[in-house]
């Protein structure tokens, strides 16, 4: 018996919808007044959090409900590369994150995507624990950079605690990085491998 494939228009493809509609008023709200505007980087904060959560929903639900469509599979990750990426670029421009290291991550992650979809119908390359461990940590650093932890408004006795959660976060991001790189090099293994393989079958 033939499977129904199902329809687009799904839940799951309307959140990732949503995250890529949201990016360019993330970064907005992240890049106002030069990210010195504390109400707005909790804004761009919010719509950081919220963007990682549907993330999480839209594909338990995808899953659970046989909703996995062909956009979704395509969208799905561009929507992700495209909040974090803008969350990478906002967060240099102002000044939080070493330009250096947003290059690096970008050109890995992109490159990875645009793979992945090109090569979605030959090769499967299914996500892997580490790339998961490496989006959750991914996700914490740079959602804590959006917060304005260092903002020369906040009371006295919160600067210092500021100060030791920005620098923490920081460190998650070199973590992020690192988990980002390996991840990377295990992808393009996995996908050498796989080529081998049917070239040799």
């Amino acid at each position: 018996m033939t499977q129904t494939r199902p329809s687009n228009w799904n839940v799951p493809n309307l959140l990732t919808s949503l995250r890529i509609l949201m990016v360019p008023f993330f970064g907005a709200a992240l890049l106002v007044d030069g990210g010195e505007d504390a109400t707005w980087r909790l804004v761009a904060y919010a719509l950081f959090f919220v963007a990682m959560v549907t993330d999480k929903i839209d594909g338990d639900l995808a899953r659970k409900h046989n909703l996995v469509t062909n956009f979704g599979k395509i969208a799905d990750p561009i929507a992700d590369k495209a909040i974090t990426g803008m969350a990478f670029v906002g967060l240099s421009i102002v000044g939080d994150i070493w330009w250096w290291v947003t290059i690096v991550v970008l050109l890995r992650e992109w490159s990875v995507t645009l793979l992945r979809l090109s090569i979605l119908k030959r090769v499967v390359i299914p996500a892997d624990q580490l790339g998961k461990v490496k989006t959750s940590v991914q996700a914490v650093a740079l959602a804590g950079l959006c917060v304005p932890l260092r903002d020369d408004d906040l009371p006295s006795w919160a600067q210092v605690p500021g100060e030791v959660l920005f620098y923490g976060f920081q460190a998650t991001l070199a973590v992020a990085v690192v988990l980002t790189l390996w991840s990377g090099w295990q992808f393009f293994a996995g996908v050498w491998g796989q080529r081998h393989a049917l070239r040799s079958a």
